[in-house]
Protein backbone atom coordinates (compact mmCIF):
# COMPACT_ATOMS: atom_id res chain seq x y z
CA UNK A 1 0.00 0.00 0.00
CA UNK A 2 3.04 2.34 1.10
CA UNK A 3 4.50 1.60 -2.77
CA UNK A 4 0.79 2.57 -4.24
CA UNK A 5 0.85 5.66 -2.38
CA UNK A 6 4.22 6.20 -3.58
CA UNK A 7 3.60 6.19 -7.18
CA UNK A 8 0.63 8.47 -6.95
CA UNK A 9 1.28 11.67 -9.01
CA UNK A 10 2.09 14.83 -6.16
CA UNK A 11 0.39 17.74 -5.74
CA UNK A 12 2.76 21.11 -5.88
CA UNK A 13 2.82 21.42 -2.62
CA UNK A 14 4.73 18.14 -1.98
CA UNK A 15 6.83 18.74 -5.47
CA UNK A 16 10.56 19.74 -4.27
CA UNK A 17 11.08 23.63 -5.25
CA UNK A 18 14.04 22.86 -7.26
CA UNK A 19 12.04 20.73 -9.94
CA UNK A 20 9.12 23.63 -10.07
CA UNK A 21 11.81 26.38 -10.44
CA UNK A 22 14.07 24.41 -12.89
CA UNK A 23 11.07 23.21 -15.15
CA UNK A 24 9.67 26.67 -14.94
CA UNK A 25 13.37 28.21 -15.76
CA UNK A 26 13.27 25.84 -19.10
CA UNK A 27 9.94 27.18 -20.21
CA UNK A 28 10.62 30.53 -19.86
CA UNK A 29 14.51 30.49 -21.11
CA UNK A 30 12.30 29.08 -24.69
CA UNK A 31 9.87 31.37 -24.34
CA UNK A 32 12.10 34.29 -24.29
CA UNK A 33 14.38 33.07 -26.94
CA UNK A 34 10.99 32.36 -29.51
CA UNK A 35 10.05 35.93 -28.90
CA UNK A 36 14.07 37.46 -29.38
CA UNK A 37 13.68 35.59 -32.40
CA UNK A 38 10.81 37.25 -34.06
CA UNK A 39 12.12 40.21 -32.83
CA UNK A 40 14.71 40.02 -34.37
CA UNK A 41 13.41 38.88 -37.79
CA UNK A 42 10.62 41.68 -37.83
CA UNK A 43 13.72 44.16 -37.00
CA UNK A 44 15.37 42.52 -40.01
CA UNK A 45 12.26 43.12 -42.44
CA UNK A 46 12.18 46.82 -41.20
CA UNK A 47 15.54 47.48 -42.28
CA UNK A 48 15.16 45.86 -45.50
CA UNK A 49 12.16 47.50 -46.11
CA UNK A 50 9.80 44.77 -46.46
CA UNK A 51 6.72 46.50 -44.59
CA UNK A 52 4.20 43.87 -45.78
CA UNK A 53 5.87 41.14 -44.76
CA UNK A 54 6.51 42.85 -41.12
CA UNK A 55 2.99 43.78 -40.60
CA UNK A 56 2.32 39.87 -41.92
CA UNK A 57 4.79 39.00 -38.91
CA UNK A 58 2.79 40.92 -36.56
CA UNK A 59 -0.02 39.11 -37.92
CA UNK A 60 1.21 35.88 -36.61
CA UNK A 61 2.12 37.11 -33.66
CA UNK A 62 -1.51 38.11 -33.38
CA UNK A 63 -2.55 34.84 -33.97
CA UNK A 64 -0.51 33.13 -31.40
CA UNK A 65 -1.91 35.61 -29.00
CA UNK A 66 -5.53 34.17 -29.53
CA UNK A 67 -3.96 30.44 -29.62
CA UNK A 68 -2.44 31.29 -26.04
CA UNK A 69 -5.78 32.67 -24.84
CA UNK A 70 -7.51 29.91 -26.44
CA UNK A 71 -5.27 27.87 -24.63
CA UNK A 72 -5.91 29.40 -21.32
CA UNK A 73 -9.68 29.06 -21.22
CA UNK A 74 -9.52 25.47 -22.40
CA UNK A 75 -7.72 25.14 -18.90
CA UNK A 76 -9.24 27.56 -16.97
CA UNK A 77 -12.59 25.99 -17.57
CA UNK A 78 -11.42 22.44 -17.74
CA UNK A 79 -12.70 21.72 -14.75
CA UNK A 80 -16.04 22.89 -15.18
CA UNK A 81 -16.69 21.01 -18.42
CA UNK A 82 -15.72 17.95 -16.29
CA UNK A 83 -18.31 18.66 -14.16
CA UNK A 84 -20.90 19.53 -16.63
CA UNK A 85 -22.67 16.30 -16.83
CA UNK A 86 -25.47 14.58 -19.49
CA UNK A 87 -27.36 11.69 -19.94
CA UNK A 88 -26.18 8.51 -21.66
CA UNK A 89 -28.16 8.52 -23.83
CA UNK A 90 -26.61 12.01 -25.46
CA UNK A 91 -23.57 10.93 -26.02
CA UNK A 92 -24.96 8.36 -28.77
CA UNK A 93 -25.37 10.22 -31.35
CA UNK A 94 -23.21 12.63 -33.62
CA UNK A 95 -20.30 9.96 -32.92
CA UNK A 96 -17.05 9.97 -34.96
CA UNK A 97 -16.49 6.33 -33.64
CA UNK A 98 -18.67 3.66 -32.51
CA UNK A 99 -18.61 3.61 -28.67
CA UNK A 100 -15.92 0.94 -27.07
CA UNK A 101 -16.94 -1.55 -25.01
CA UNK A 102 -16.57 -0.78 -21.32
CA UNK A 103 -13.58 -2.92 -20.45
CA UNK A 104 -10.46 -1.18 -20.38
CA UNK A 105 -8.62 -3.26 -22.09
CA UNK A 106 -10.44 -2.29 -25.33
CA UNK A 107 -9.67 1.51 -24.53
CA UNK A 108 -6.16 0.99 -24.17
CA UNK A 109 -6.07 -0.64 -27.80
CA UNK A 110 -7.86 2.52 -29.02
CA UNK A 111 -4.86 3.74 -28.20
CA UNK A 112 -2.49 0.79 -29.00
CA UNK A 113 -1.45 1.72 -32.55
CA UNK A 114 -0.44 5.65 -31.57
CA UNK A 115 3.04 6.95 -33.10
CA UNK A 116 3.96 8.24 -29.79
CA UNK A 117 2.87 6.02 -27.14
CA UNK A 118 4.82 7.63 -23.90
CA UNK A 119 3.99 11.12 -24.73
CA UNK A 120 -0.17 9.89 -24.50
CA UNK A 121 0.42 8.23 -21.68
CA UNK A 122 1.52 10.90 -19.67
CA UNK A 123 -0.63 13.06 -21.23
CA UNK A 124 -3.32 10.85 -19.25
CA UNK A 125 -0.90 10.96 -16.20
CA UNK A 126 -1.02 14.16 -16.25
CA UNK A 127 -4.81 14.31 -16.96
CA UNK A 128 -5.67 12.13 -14.09
CA UNK A 129 -6.94 14.55 -11.96
CA UNK A 130 -10.20 14.62 -14.54
CA UNK A 131 -11.33 11.13 -13.18
CA UNK A 132 -11.81 12.77 -10.09
CA UNK A 133 -14.83 14.94 -12.33
CA UNK A 134 -15.78 12.16 -14.64
CA UNK A 135 -16.41 9.73 -10.84
CA UNK A 136 -19.03 13.22 -9.82
CA UNK A 137 -20.84 12.52 -13.05
CA UNK A 138 -20.92 8.90 -12.81
CA UNK A 139 -22.40 8.73 -9.47
CA UNK A 140 -24.84 11.08 -10.45
CA UNK A 141 -25.59 8.34 -13.20
CA UNK A 142 -24.71 10.56 -16.09
CA UNK A 143 -21.36 11.60 -18.29
CA UNK A 144 -19.32 14.40 -18.73
CA UNK A 145 -20.04 16.50 -21.66
CA UNK A 146 -16.49 16.07 -22.49
CA UNK A 147 -13.39 14.80 -20.73
CA UNK A 148 -10.11 16.16 -19.39
CA UNK A 149 -8.19 13.84 -21.75
CA UNK A 150 -10.55 15.26 -24.88
CA UNK A 151 -10.28 18.80 -23.90
CA UNK A 152 -6.31 18.47 -23.98
CA UNK A 153 -6.43 16.35 -27.34
CA UNK A 154 -8.59 19.52 -28.72
CA UNK A 155 -5.89 21.75 -27.16
CA UNK A 156 -3.41 20.28 -29.36
CA UNK A 157 -5.25 19.74 -32.21
CA UNK A 158 -6.22 23.91 -32.75
CA UNK A 159 -2.52 25.00 -32.15
CA UNK A 160 -1.23 22.46 -34.64
CA UNK A 161 -3.90 23.61 -37.42
CA UNK A 162 -3.14 27.00 -36.98
CA UNK A 163 1.01 26.60 -37.11
CA UNK A 164 0.26 23.91 -40.19
CA UNK A 165 -1.59 26.72 -41.81
CA UNK A 166 0.91 29.66 -41.04
CA UNK A 167 3.99 27.08 -42.42
CA UNK A 168 1.67 26.03 -45.51
CA UNK A 169 0.76 29.88 -46.25
CA UNK A 170 4.53 30.93 -46.37
CA UNK A 171 5.87 27.92 -48.62
CA UNK A 172 2.58 28.42 -50.59
CA UNK A 173 4.03 32.15 -51.64
CA UNK A 174 7.47 31.45 -51.77
CA UNK A 175 6.63 29.02 -54.27
CA UNK A 176 4.76 31.15 -56.12
CA UNK A 177 7.46 34.14 -55.35
CA UNK A 178 9.99 31.89 -56.93
CA UNK A 179 7.65 30.82 -60.15
CA UNK A 180 7.57 34.29 -60.68
CA UNK A 181 11.67 35.37 -61.74
CA UNK A 182 11.72 34.98 -65.16
CA UNK A 183 9.36 37.93 -65.13
CA UNK A 184 12.14 39.78 -63.29
CA UNK A 185 14.21 39.16 -66.82
CA UNK A 186 11.14 40.00 -68.39
CA UNK A 187 10.88 43.39 -66.99
CA UNK A 188 14.57 43.99 -67.25
CA UNK A 189 14.72 43.36 -70.76
CA UNK A 190 11.39 45.79 -70.99
CA UNK A 191 12.72 48.35 -69.61
CA UNK A 192 16.30 48.38 -71.45
CA UNK A 193 14.21 48.17 -74.90
CA UNK A 194 15.52 50.54 -77.40
CA UNK A 195 11.88 52.28 -78.12
CA UNK A 196 14.03 54.90 -80.90
CA UNK A 197 12.89 51.63 -83.78
CA UNK A 198 9.68 53.61 -85.81
CA UNK A 199 6.22 51.77 -84.80
CA UNK A 200 4.82 49.47 -87.86
CA UNK A 201 1.44 49.34 -88.76
CA UNK A 202 0.40 45.08 -87.67
CA UNK A 203 -3.18 43.63 -88.19
CA UNK A 204 -4.90 42.56 -85.22
CA UNK A 205 -4.49 39.07 -85.70
CA UNK A 206 -0.70 39.18 -86.29
CA UNK A 207 -0.01 39.66 -82.85
CA UNK A 208 0.98 36.21 -80.87
CA UNK A 209 -0.77 37.61 -77.73
CA UNK A 210 -4.35 37.07 -79.90
CA UNK A 211 -2.84 34.09 -82.11
CA UNK A 212 -2.21 32.45 -78.65
CA UNK A 213 -5.36 32.41 -77.04
CA UNK A 214 -8.00 33.70 -79.69
CA UNK A 215 -8.44 31.08 -82.96
CA UNK A 216 -11.34 32.37 -84.41
CA UNK A 217 -14.27 34.13 -84.27
CA UNK A 218 -16.88 31.50 -83.74
CA UNK A 219 -19.37 31.58 -81.29
CA UNK A 220 -18.38 27.98 -79.97
CA UNK A 221 -14.81 29.82 -79.33
CA UNK A 222 -15.56 30.56 -75.93
CA UNK A 223 -16.63 26.70 -75.08
CA UNK A 224 -13.34 25.82 -76.07
CA UNK A 225 -11.86 28.33 -74.56
CA UNK A 226 -13.04 27.22 -71.40
CA UNK A 227 -11.63 23.85 -72.19
CA UNK A 228 -8.14 26.10 -73.26
CA UNK A 229 -8.04 27.66 -69.93
CA UNK A 230 -8.31 24.63 -67.67
CA UNK A 231 -5.33 22.75 -69.48
CA UNK A 232 -3.21 25.46 -70.15
CA UNK A 233 -2.80 26.52 -66.41
CA UNK A 234 -0.78 23.24 -66.28
CA UNK A 235 1.66 24.20 -68.56
CA UNK A 236 3.06 27.21 -69.54
CA UNK A 237 0.27 29.21 -67.67
CA UNK A 238 2.11 32.48 -68.35
CA UNK A 239 4.43 32.97 -71.44
CA UNK A 240 6.87 36.20 -72.20
CA UNK A 241 4.14 37.76 -74.41
CA UNK A 242 1.31 37.40 -71.97
CA UNK A 243 3.39 39.47 -69.44
CA UNK A 244 4.39 42.18 -71.45
CA UNK A 245 0.56 43.07 -72.96
CA UNK A 246 -1.53 42.79 -69.79
CA UNK A 247 2.01 45.02 -68.13
CA UNK A 248 1.22 47.58 -70.76
CA UNK A 249 -2.37 47.22 -70.39
CA UNK A 250 -2.20 48.34 -66.94
CA UNK A 251 0.29 51.12 -67.40
CA UNK A 252 -1.62 53.13 -70.18
CA UNK A 253 -4.57 52.86 -67.60
CA UNK A 254 -2.83 53.53 -64.50
CA UNK A 255 0.82 54.94 -65.04
CA UNK A 256 3.72 56.34 -66.87
CA UNK A 257 5.91 54.12 -69.18
CA UNK A 258 9.06 53.62 -67.15
CA UNK A 259 7.03 51.96 -64.53
CA UNK A 260 8.40 49.06 -63.11
CA UNK A 261 5.38 46.55 -63.16
CA UNK A 262 7.12 43.77 -61.56
CA UNK A 263 7.92 45.54 -58.74
CA UNK A 264 4.61 46.49 -57.87
CA UNK A 265 3.58 43.22 -58.39
CA UNK A 266 5.88 41.56 -55.30
CA UNK A 267 4.49 43.97 -53.39
CA UNK A 268 1.03 43.36 -53.87
CA UNK A 269 1.82 40.35 -53.31
CA UNK A 270 3.67 40.45 -49.69
CA UNK A 271 0.46 42.61 -49.01
CA UNK A 272 -1.53 39.60 -49.82
CA UNK A 273 0.05 37.37 -48.17
CA UNK A 274 -0.63 39.13 -44.83
CA UNK A 275 -4.21 38.72 -45.39
CA UNK A 276 -3.77 34.86 -46.31
CA UNK A 277 -1.51 34.26 -43.37
CA UNK A 278 -4.05 34.54 -40.89
CA UNK A 279 -7.10 32.85 -39.82
CA UNK A 280 -9.90 34.85 -40.10
CA UNK A 281 -13.37 34.51 -38.65
CA UNK A 282 -14.83 32.64 -41.27
CA UNK A 283 -12.31 30.14 -41.22
CA UNK A 284 -12.54 29.85 -37.70
CA UNK A 285 -16.49 28.90 -38.42
CA UNK A 286 -15.43 26.34 -40.53
CA UNK A 287 -13.60 24.24 -38.64
CA UNK A 288 -16.40 24.12 -36.39
CA UNK A 289 -18.54 23.18 -39.12
CA UNK A 290 -15.83 20.61 -39.76
CA UNK A 291 -15.56 19.30 -36.62
CA UNK A 292 -19.17 19.15 -36.20
CA UNK A 293 -19.19 16.87 -39.01
CA UNK A 294 -16.97 15.00 -38.71
CA UNK A 295 -19.76 11.33 -37.76
CA UNK A 296 -18.38 8.08 -38.54
CA UNK A 297 -20.02 7.03 -42.08
CA UNK A 298 -20.52 10.32 -43.44
CA UNK A 299 -17.25 10.38 -44.99
CA UNK A 300 -16.82 14.26 -44.69
CA UNK A 301 -13.32 14.36 -44.72
CA UNK A 302 -13.26 12.77 -48.37
CA UNK A 303 -15.03 15.55 -49.29
CA UNK A 304 -13.43 18.24 -47.48
CA UNK A 305 -10.01 17.18 -49.05
CA UNK A 306 -11.56 17.57 -52.89
CA UNK A 307 -13.39 20.15 -52.20
CA UNK A 308 -10.71 22.64 -51.95
CA UNK A 309 -8.63 20.74 -54.95
CA UNK A 310 -11.66 21.38 -57.51
CA UNK A 311 -12.07 24.80 -56.31
CA UNK A 312 -8.36 25.48 -56.77
CA UNK A 313 -9.19 24.18 -60.73
CA UNK A 314 -11.87 26.27 -61.01
CA UNK A 315 -9.72 29.44 -60.12
CA UNK A 316 -6.71 28.42 -62.35
CA UNK A 317 -9.08 28.58 -65.32
CA UNK A 318 -11.10 31.55 -64.81
CA UNK A 319 -7.71 33.15 -64.25
CA UNK A 320 -6.28 32.03 -67.49
CA UNK A 321 -9.73 32.65 -69.36
CA UNK A 322 -9.81 36.40 -67.94
CA UNK A 323 -6.65 36.42 -69.95
CA UNK A 324 -8.49 34.57 -72.90
CA UNK A 325 -11.08 37.50 -72.23
CA UNK A 326 -8.64 40.19 -73.18
CA UNK A 327 -7.37 39.01 -76.00
CA UNK A 328 -11.09 38.29 -77.39
CA UNK A 329 -12.21 41.64 -76.43
CA UNK A 330 -9.28 42.87 -78.89
CA UNK A 331 -9.50 40.51 -81.32
CA UNK A 332 -12.76 41.61 -82.78
CA UNK A 333 -11.80 44.44 -83.71
CA UNK A 334 -10.24 43.68 -87.00
CA UNK A 335 -8.36 46.55 -87.37
CA UNK A 336 -4.77 47.43 -87.91
CA UNK A 337 -3.17 49.36 -85.04
CA UNK A 338 0.31 51.25 -84.64
CA UNK A 339 2.80 49.88 -82.22
CA UNK A 340 2.35 47.57 -79.79
CA UNK A 341 -0.96 45.54 -78.31
CA UNK A 342 -3.19 47.39 -75.40
CA UNK A 343 -5.56 45.99 -73.43
CA UNK A 344 -8.54 47.06 -71.97
CA UNK A 345 -8.10 45.72 -67.96
CA UNK A 346 -11.70 45.90 -65.95
CA UNK A 347 -13.82 44.61 -63.30
CA UNK A 348 -16.16 43.01 -65.64
CA UNK A 349 -13.93 39.55 -66.21
CA UNK A 350 -14.03 38.66 -62.72
CA UNK A 351 -16.85 36.96 -60.71
CA UNK A 352 -18.95 39.48 -59.03
CA UNK A 353 -17.36 42.06 -60.48
CA UNK A 354 -14.68 42.11 -57.58
CA UNK A 355 -11.27 40.74 -58.06
CA UNK A 356 -10.54 40.44 -54.05
CA UNK A 357 -12.83 37.32 -54.33
CA UNK A 358 -10.17 35.60 -56.08
CA UNK A 359 -7.89 36.25 -53.12
CA UNK A 360 -10.60 34.82 -50.63
CA UNK A 361 -10.89 31.90 -52.19
CA UNK A 362 -7.41 31.21 -52.30
CA UNK A 363 -7.06 32.11 -48.52
CA UNK A 364 -10.15 29.35 -48.25
CA UNK A 365 -8.13 26.80 -49.99
CA UNK A 366 -5.29 27.31 -47.84
CA UNK A 367 -6.73 26.86 -44.92
CA UNK A 368 -8.86 23.90 -45.95
CA UNK A 369 -6.01 21.95 -46.87
CA UNK A 370 -3.98 23.13 -44.02
CA UNK A 371 -6.72 21.43 -42.09
CA UNK A 372 -6.64 18.38 -43.99
CA UNK A 373 -2.89 17.54 -42.90
CA UNK A 374 -2.92 18.95 -39.71
CA UNK A 375 -6.00 16.80 -39.06
CA UNK A 376 -4.32 13.72 -40.77
CA UNK A 377 -1.09 14.07 -38.68
CA UNK A 378 -2.57 15.01 -35.18
CA UNK A 379 -4.86 11.96 -36.06
CA UNK A 380 -1.63 9.73 -36.61
CA UNK A 381 0.48 10.66 -34.10
CA UNK A 382 -2.38 11.12 -31.63
CA UNK A 383 -4.45 7.86 -32.05
CA UNK A 384 -2.60 5.94 -34.91
CA UNK A 385 -2.81 5.03 -38.28
CA UNK A 386 -5.35 2.24 -37.96
CA UNK A 387 -7.96 3.65 -35.40
CA UNK A 388 -11.49 4.13 -35.93
CA UNK A 389 -11.29 8.34 -36.17
CA UNK A 390 -9.17 7.82 -38.82
CA UNK A 391 -11.27 5.58 -41.14
CA UNK A 392 -10.35 3.59 -43.90
CA UNK A 393 -6.91 3.28 -44.65
CA UNK A 394 -7.05 4.09 -48.25
CA UNK A 395 -9.49 7.07 -47.98
CA UNK A 396 -6.96 8.63 -45.44
CA UNK A 397 -4.43 8.12 -47.83
CA UNK A 398 -6.22 9.60 -50.63
CA UNK A 399 -7.19 12.46 -48.49
CA UNK A 400 -3.33 13.57 -47.90
CA UNK A 401 -1.95 13.10 -51.22
CA UNK A 402 -5.01 15.18 -52.61
CA UNK A 403 -3.99 17.96 -50.43
CA UNK A 404 -0.19 18.15 -50.82
CA UNK A 405 -1.01 17.86 -54.82
CA UNK A 406 -3.40 20.82 -54.05
CA UNK A 407 -0.61 22.89 -51.85
CA UNK A 408 2.01 22.48 -54.69
CA UNK A 409 -0.60 23.49 -57.18
CA UNK A 410 -1.74 26.57 -55.58
CA UNK A 411 1.78 27.74 -55.22
CA UNK A 412 3.58 26.64 -58.27
CA UNK A 413 0.77 27.32 -61.41
CA UNK A 414 -2.52 29.36 -59.32
CA UNK A 415 -0.73 32.03 -57.30
CA UNK A 416 1.61 33.22 -60.02
CA UNK A 417 -1.44 33.31 -62.23
CA UNK A 418 -3.47 35.52 -59.24
CA UNK A 419 -0.49 37.82 -58.69
CA UNK A 420 -0.52 39.05 -62.72
CA UNK A 421 -4.03 38.72 -63.54
CA UNK A 422 -5.07 40.28 -60.17
CA UNK A 423 -3.91 43.78 -61.19
CA UNK A 424 -6.56 43.49 -64.65
CA UNK A 425 -9.20 45.19 -62.99
CA UNK A 426 -10.38 48.57 -63.12
CA UNK A 427 -8.66 49.99 -60.20
CA UNK A 428 -5.18 49.87 -58.85
CA UNK A 429 -3.64 48.48 -55.56
CA UNK A 430 -2.23 50.93 -53.00
CA UNK A 431 1.28 48.81 -52.91
CA UNK A 432 1.57 51.37 -56.47
CA UNK A 433 3.05 53.77 -54.03
CA UNK A 434 6.36 52.57 -52.32
CA UNK A 435 6.39 53.20 -48.88
CA UNK A 436 7.93 56.52 -48.73
CA UNK A 437 4.93 57.79 -50.80
CA UNK A 438 2.58 55.98 -48.58
CA UNK A 439 4.00 57.61 -45.61
CA UNK A 440 3.86 60.63 -47.01
CA UNK A 441 -0.03 60.33 -48.04
CA UNK A 442 -0.82 59.35 -44.77
CA UNK A 443 1.08 62.20 -42.87
CA UNK A 444 -0.57 64.64 -45.53
CA UNK A 445 -3.87 62.97 -44.83
CA UNK A 446 -3.38 63.44 -41.10
CA UNK A 447 -2.83 66.82 -41.05
CA UNK A 448 -5.66 68.03 -43.04
CA UNK A 449 -7.84 65.78 -40.62
CA UNK A 450 -6.30 67.67 -38.23
CA UNK A 451 -6.67 71.19 -39.63
CA UNK A 452 -10.55 70.33 -40.12
CA UNK A 453 -10.80 69.55 -36.82
CA UNK A 454 -9.33 72.32 -35.32
CA UNK A 455 -11.04 75.10 -37.92
CA UNK A 456 -14.41 73.26 -36.56
CA UNK A 457 -13.90 73.94 -33.14
CA UNK A 458 -12.66 77.64 -33.89
CA UNK A 459 -14.70 80.35 -34.19
CA UNK A 460 -12.02 82.94 -35.17
CA UNK A 461 -9.37 82.87 -37.80
CA UNK A 462 -6.43 81.09 -37.20
CA UNK A 463 -2.72 80.95 -39.31
CA UNK A 464 -2.18 76.87 -40.36
CA UNK A 465 0.69 75.81 -38.67
CA UNK A 466 4.03 76.08 -40.79
CA UNK A 467 4.43 73.36 -42.96
CA UNK A 468 7.57 71.89 -44.19
CA UNK A 469 8.23 73.21 -47.71
CA UNK A 470 10.24 70.28 -49.26
CA UNK A 471 7.95 67.63 -48.06
CA UNK A 472 4.54 69.62 -48.82
CA UNK A 473 6.17 69.96 -52.52
CA UNK A 474 6.55 66.45 -52.74
CA UNK A 475 3.26 66.04 -51.47
CA UNK A 476 1.27 68.23 -53.47
CA UNK A 477 3.19 66.38 -56.84
CA UNK A 478 1.79 63.16 -55.17
CA UNK A 479 -1.79 64.45 -54.80
CA UNK A 480 -1.46 65.81 -58.51
CA UNK A 481 -0.64 62.72 -59.72
CA UNK A 482 -3.42 60.79 -58.16
CA UNK A 483 -6.34 63.52 -59.19
CA UNK A 484 -4.74 63.10 -62.97
CA UNK A 485 -5.62 59.18 -62.32
CA UNK A 486 -9.23 59.55 -61.09
CA UNK A 487 -9.84 62.01 -64.39
CA UNK A 488 -8.67 58.54 -66.21
CA UNK A 489 -11.75 56.92 -64.21
CA UNK A 490 -9.51 54.91 -62.01
CA UNK A 491 -10.06 54.53 -58.22
CA UNK A 492 -7.50 53.54 -55.15
CA UNK A 493 -7.90 50.36 -53.69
Amino acid sequence: MAGGAEGKPKPLEFTPTWIVASICSVIIVISLLFERLLHRLGKRLMRSRKKPLYEALLRVKEELMVLGFISLLLTVFQGAMGRLCVRRSVMRHLLPCKPPPLDGAAQNAHFGDAVFTGLLGGARRLLAGGAISGDYCVNKGKVPVLSAEAIHQLHIFIFVLAVTHFILSAITVLLGVAQTRNWRHWESKIQTNNDSAPEKFKHIQEFTFIKDHFKGHRKRWRIFGWMRSFFKQFYGSVTEEDYRTMRLGFIMKHCTPNFNFYNYMIRALEVDFKKVVGVSWYLWAMLMIFLLLNVQGWYVYIWISTAPFLMLLVVGSKMEHIITELAYEVAQKHTAIQGDLVVAPSDDFFWFHRPKLVLLLIHVVLFQNAFEIAFFFWLLVSYGFRSCIMGNPAYSIARIVISIVSQLLCGYMTLPLYAIVSHMGSSFKKAIFDDNVTEGLVNWAERARRRTIISSKTTVNVSDPPVDEENDAAIQMTNTHAISSDEKGTRLT
